[in-house]
């Protein structure tokens, strides 16, 4: 067993010895491209997506030196009909590279040669009678494999991360890649199989087209892996029920991602963590994925901010994806930005309609807060004026939350949606952007006769009052105050002490001069009684 070559099955040893979801499938999907054309596959997903996991797996399963059969035989792979399950199963030296790990004990100006150097001494220890060619890797792993009577199965883990973080030796380690995969003789003398993972799928120029020989599959373009880019409903529901958490509470928290035939994909590290701490919360920040998003939203490329706002409402945007070149540090424009985002899990991406959205509350809290840390005038600005409507709100300035409410939906409002309830919600939701800063936030919440549209409560310690608000379209506000004070939203409140202002807010549409008209009534209601009991009406 060594370090680079077999690496045994102590990894997944300790995987399956912890909470296990089963994702075994993957082996029956890479051992379909064991000598075939397709025999290179990449697959690139955000950090704390169970990549490491999956190589660790494979691994295990492969290698030649161990018997796994006792940490596979119940898994959904040794039961696939017709599988290639005990074919494979321990035929194969594997050579296994976590870069990220290689990058640590490496010197930056030596990466390739420490690769090619320790895999080297160990094939060496491994097969005594090797002939190792210091000038050719790539020759000393063709003697290998025909002196073992076996081709390799390959491993590298953040493929990728030399090139995110090392610009001064990418090219000498994308050479040792072409040296490697480029020549299709070369290739198919050495491996059964190469499976890499990454953060980011391939680049799609310059000198990176080296290793664009490899079947890609991507946070846009699962294909036939999307089973496995995280967890799906159906292992999140078995998890809640084992760990006796409430699986719709996760589903809110941690859901989001969705593919052609996987319809509801699960961060699996959020999830685990909410298992093992029995805590729903934001677990994003605890991974290095949260790092930049200041960083990435501050550039504003073409608007990004107030399409980072409509997001935040709960606005699907258009994207076009097809001129991202794959590098981070090349962004030029919004769409740009918008589909590395994708790529690093902080959006959902639907394929059919070309949009993005945030894909659960677990994001859409990192995107309230990198907001706040983003040093721009439009950030200074929007962060103003969300908490002035604030003030307005508990001041009960109708006019002032109307004219506020109104300048936002006709400047971010699609004029297509514009006349329905949900675009005002989502309206709502930008103008308050703010909110966390004071409250909580309930969205329908279920009170009385009904479901109140929002409701804002403030958070421990605030004086702040509760907001309950609701939305109509070419109706009054008035109404929207009749309909709460009707369906008893706020009897959800009863034994709450503070002050409780029910806010109505409106728009219609003057069909003749083409204009929209918002109004806004608020009143203040009695908090001891919650009877209905007026108190104070807004000006």
């Amino acid at each position: 067993m060594g370090t680079y070559l077999n690496p045994g099955n102590s990894g997944f040893e300790k995987i399956r010895n912890s909470i296990y979801v089963d994702k075994s499938g993957l082996i029956e999907a890479i051992n379909r491209t064991i000598g075939t054309m397709q025999k290179l596959t990449c697959i690139s997903r955000p950090r704390r997506f169970g990549k490491s996991f999956a190589a660790q797996m494979l691994c295990a399963y492969y290698d030649k030196t161990c018997d796994s059969a006792v940490l596979f035989d119940d898994l959904e792979v040794a039961e696939v009909p017709g599988g290639s399950y005990r074919k494979h199963l321990n035929q194969y030296d594997v050579i296994y590279l976590d870069m990220t790990n290689i990058m640590g004990e490496s010197k930056k100006d030596d990466i390739v040669s420490y690769i090619r150097r320790k895999v080297s001494e160990e094939l060496k220890d491994a097969y005594p009678a090797l002939q190792v060619d210091e000038e050719s890797f790539s020759t000393t792993l063709i003697r290998t494999a025909e002196l073992a009577g076996n081709k390799f199965i390959m491993i590298i883990d953040e493929w990728d991360a030399p090139i995110r973080e090392m610009q001064e030796i990418q090219k000498a380690y994308l050479d040792f890649l072409r040296s490697l995969f480029k020549s299709s003789g070369t290739t198919d003398r050495i491996f059964a199989a190469v499976y890499m993972t990454g953060i980011l799928p391939i680049k799609k120029d310059g000198s990176e087209s080296a290793i664009s020989d490899f079947w890609e599959y991507s946070m846009l373009e699962p294909g036939e892996f999307q089973p496995y880019v995280g967890f799906t409903e159906k292992d999140v529901k078995k998890l809640c029920g084992e760990h006796r958490l409430d699986f719709e509470v996760a589903k809110k928290w941690y859901d989001g991602y969705s593919f052609d035939n996987v319809s509801s994909v699960y961060n699996p590290y959020s999830i685990m963590k909410a298992v093992i701490l029995k805590k729903f919360k934001s677990y994003w920040r605890m991974s290095s994925a949260a790092d930049a998003l200041e960083d990435y939203i501050a550039g504003d490329y073409d608007g990004l901010f107030v399409a980072v706002l409509e997001l935040l409402g709960g606005f699907r945007i258009p994207v076009d994806t097809d001129g991202f070149n794959n590098d981070s540090k090349l962004i030029k424009n919004r769409d740009d930005m918008l589909t590395l985002l994708i790529h690093l899990g902080y959006l959902a991406y639907d394929g059919e309609e070309e949009t993005v959205r945030i894909p659960n509350e677990e994001i859409r809290i990192e995107f309230s807060k990198a907001i706040r840390e983003v040093k721009s005038s439009e950030s200074v600005m929007r962060l103003c004026e969300s908490r002035q409507l604030i003030q307005d709100t508990i001041q009960m300035k109708e006019a002032a939350v109307a004219t506020q409410v109104e300048r936002i939906h006709a400047e971010m409002t699609d004029p297509m949606h514009y006349n329905n309830e949900q675009s005002l919600r989502s309206v709502i939701q930008i103008a308050y952007y703010s909110y966390s800063d004071y409250f909580l936030k309930f969205e329908e919440l279920p009170s009385g006769d009904g479901y109140a549209d929002v409701v804002y409560f403030p958070k421990k310690g605030s004086r702040m009052p509760v907001l309950i608000i609701e939305l109509k379209w070419n109706q009054s506000a008035e109404g929207a105050i009749a309909q709460i004070r009707d369906k008893r939203y706020f009897d959800a409140l009863k034994g709450y002490g503070g002050d409780i202002l029910l806010v109505g807010i409106s728009y219609d549409r003057d069909a003749g001069k083409n204009k929209r008209r918002h109004s806004c009534v608020i009143e203040k209601i009695d908090c001891n009684s919650l009877a209905g009991i007026k108190t104070e009406k807004g000006r």
